[in-house]
């Protein structure tokens, strides 16, 4: 294995002014050592690792980093740069930067290598020797751990100091002794000299720490992990606290032994990926947040378990752990409502359901696009078959998409269980949501039954059984009894009310003509570009394609399938439409997300619009919504249907009155491009004082852009 950093990786005097052209240098000396064989594959691989989350950290450091196939072994390059270049740290700019690169299959050794170095930049002494260096020599050795930094010696003291920061404390016997030699006093009776000598052997029996256990993890794994590890460890020095960390990084994760959990007063979670195996922790007082808030206030998130501990807050009952922490509540603040719980386990409910809904629903439109829709009605294939007969591969697809249909509601209704009890909701949801198919119950059904099944499962997991029951309480008693108690409640109580409900509301939206259905058709726009890809985003979707996961939808679920997609696909084409016709309003990082939004709205990928929402939320949404509006309201005017959940311009064929949708979308592509445009174009106006804060442009706009994508993140 090659050095992870040589003098040759090493720049001094880095002239770059952005964050962008600092990797690409940085990276072009990566290409001359042969450590990159395409510059332009990696640089993308970093600005994608970028784009998840600002790399700037406290302490003027920038770490832009990825893990990347066009790396041939993990290597490092470091830059100094006199300008100071904005990373997205919160105090400001950094003028130390390290580009780190590892191969897409970076073995554990060399990701420690990379792991030290994270924990190093959490040493100031460290990172003040290289920014006094003055040889690339010196700075590459420094940095391998082959050359003693200046400050080792300044290192050293804390951990010399510590012996006197316990002094007080057993010194404090002797302070003690004197007031126990006192002859006279301490005679009166020996039931007094025996109290005395209990007092002063509690007195000088030490007293137990505070002790923590901490995850940290971030995308990639490589830097972020072990730099809140570092920091975490050090601000528990300090404390006087006991912590133990276990950093789920690209190598991999050793876990916490079981006693170590067990004895812990409180947990830190600091991290932008799940917690593998969360359950472990159930039943501690929980601080969990973002990893760089381990990096950047590691004495708050201390202080803060503490204070939970001390007020006896904890994240789950310590009781079955494993069967009771639900995985959406677990995520979410100690404080959460329960509309804001509702949310997040219908949300559960509705991910974990799409990828059928496209599956099979486009599976569904490729098998109409080759045979017609007269396919629905051919024989199963499985009993006759033909291999060179078109019509026997659409029937092929059909009834593979229509496979997939079928799990909609079960696994709907299954998630929605799950987000509220975990594993053990998995059962009587999925049972639940069957039960919901067979009565017609359809969308709404699977909706109920989830609920149901998850509020009885957490019900029964309030008793308190014997030890010697619980090993069998997830796998038998709890599926058997749950089961059975929503299989009766579905069937026989609310089952047909709520069968005769999803009836109405379909004869309802077939219904729905001239105004109402215009109506309808602004408020699932509105709903559409709201928050490109949230919560409510996904409410939309879900009720449209809800609408067509049956074997014969109705037309009017098809209108508001086609309404939905139209709306969905115009915010990320204004975008792009917006950069192409006046690309002086927008900063150089939009104007290049600008080109890919293109694709992303063609293929119905709203998402491609937050880069832009994030930036600059208060112009960019409100234009969204009102070209979404003008296109759901259009579509539904022109009567326009859709079968398939997704696909964008490449299902057009697939559409009801398909000139007249392209039509619809491009009024409220331009709709939306004219008013962004009008408004950052009056902020450009605002006068001098404005400028520069509102061309988002070179001056604040990155900062403000980086952060505000974390939080449209989070």
């Amino acid at each position: 294995m090659s050095e992870l950093i040589t003098a040759d990786l090493v720049d001094l005097d880095l002239s770059a002014d952005t964050k962008e052209a600092a990797a690409r240098s940085l990276a072009e000396r990566m290409v001359e050592a042969g450590r990159v064989t395409d510059l332009d594959g990696f640089l993308a691989d970093v600005a994608a690792r970028e784009e998840q989350m600002p790399t700037g950290l406290d302490g003027g450091i920038g770490i832009p980093h990825c893990r990347s196939a066009h790396v041939t072994e993990p290597t490092l390059a470091f830059g100094r740069s006199t300008a100071r270049i904005d990373f997205g740290a919160a105090d400001g700019p950094a003028d130390l930067i390290f580009l780190i690169a590892a191969p897409a299959d970076a073995d554990s050794d060399h990701l420690t290598i990379l792991s030290s170095l994270a924990r190093q930049l959490m040493n100031a002494d460290f990172t003040a020797v290289l920014r006094s260096a003055d040889q690339s020599e010196q700075v590459a050795a420094l940095i391998r751990g082959e050359e003693p930094a200046a400050a080792e010696p300044a290192a050293a003291e804390p951990a010399a100091a510590e012996p006197a920061i316990a002094e007080p404390a057993a010194a404090e016997p002797a302070a003690i002794e004197p007031a126990a030699e006192e002859p006279a006093p301490a005679e009166p009776a020996a039931s007094d000299s025996a109290a005395a000598s209990d007092a002063s052997q509690i007195a000088s029996e030490p007293v137990a720490p505070f002790r923590i256990v901490a995850v940290t993890s971030c995308p990639t794994g490589i830097a972020h992990t072990y730099m809140a590890a570092e920091s975490l460890e050090n601000a528990a020095r300090e404390a006087g606290v006991e912590l133990v960390v276990e950093t789920q990084g690209s190598a991999g994760f050793d876990k916490l032994p079981a006693a170590t959990i067990a004895a812990a007063d409180a947990v830190v979670f600091a991290h932008d990926v799940e917690v593998r195996e969360k359950a472990r922790f159930a039943g501690k007082p929980t601080v969990d947040v973002g990893v760089k808030a381990g990096i950047n206030r590691p004495a708050e998130l201390i202080a803060e378990a503490r204070g939970k501990a001390a007020r006896g807050e904890i994240a789950a009952p310590a009781d079955g752990a494993a069967e009771g922490s639900a995985p959406m509540d677990a995520d979410g603040a100690a404080g959460d409502g329960f509309g804001t719980r509702l949310r997040k386990w219908l949300m559960t409910g509705v991910s974990y359901m799409v990828p059928f809904v496209a599956a099979g629903g486009l599976l569904i439109a490729l098998a109409f696009a080759i045979g017609g829709y007269e396919i629905a009605s051919a024989k199963s294939v499985a009993d006759h078959f033909v291999w060179t007969e078109t019509s026997s591969w659409a029937a092929l697809l059909f009834q593979i998409g229509s496979a997939a249909f079928t799990f909609l509601v079960p696994v709907l209704a299954g998630y929605i269980a799950y987000g509220m009890a975990d594993r053990p909701g998995l059962v009587p949801g999925f049972v639940g949501g069957y039960i919901a198919t067979t009565i017609k119950a359809g969308f709404l059904g699977g909706l109920v039954a989830g609920l149901i099944a998850g509020a009885v499962v957490m019900a029964i997991q309030r008793f308190k059984v014997p030890a010697s029951l619980r090993g069998i309480m997830p796998v038998v008693v709890i599926p058997l009894i749950s089961s059975a108690i929503v299989g009766v409640l579905m069937f026989v109580v609310i089952g047909k009310p709520i069968a005769s409900a999803q009836e109405a509301m379909t004869d309802w939206l077939n219904g729905l003509s001239g105004a109402n259905a215009i109506g309808l058709g602004v408020l699932l726009g509105l709903m559409m570009c709201f928050d490109l890809g949230g919560p409510v985003n996904k409410v939309a979707y879900a009720f449209a394609t809800g609408g067509i996961a049956v074997s014969d939808p109705s037309t009017g679920s098809l209108k508001i399938m086609a309404a939905v997609m139209a709306a969905g696909m115009v915010p990320p084409l204004a975008m792009a439409l917006a950069t192409t016709v006046r690309g002086r309003l927008f900063t150089k990082t939009e104007r290049e997300n600008g080109k890919a939004a293109w694709v992303l709205g063609a293929s119905f990928i709203s998402e491609g619009a937050i880069p832009f929402a994030a930036a600059d939320p208060l112009r960019v949404i409100p234009s969204s919504m009102v070209g979404g509006a003008v296109t759901g309201a259009l579509s539904m005017a022109f009567d326009c249907t859709l079968r398939a959940p997704h696909g964008g311009i490449f299902v057009v064929p697939l559409i009801g009155q398909p000139f007249l949708y392209l039509l619809a979308i491009v009024a409220g592509t331009a709709v939306s491009t004219g008013l962004v445009v009008f408004l950052k174009g009056l902020r450009k106006t605002a006068g001098p004082g404005a400028t520069g804060q509102a061309g988002g442009g070179a001056a604040t706009g990155g900062t403000t852009e980086d952060e505000s994508k974390v939080a449209v993140a989070v």
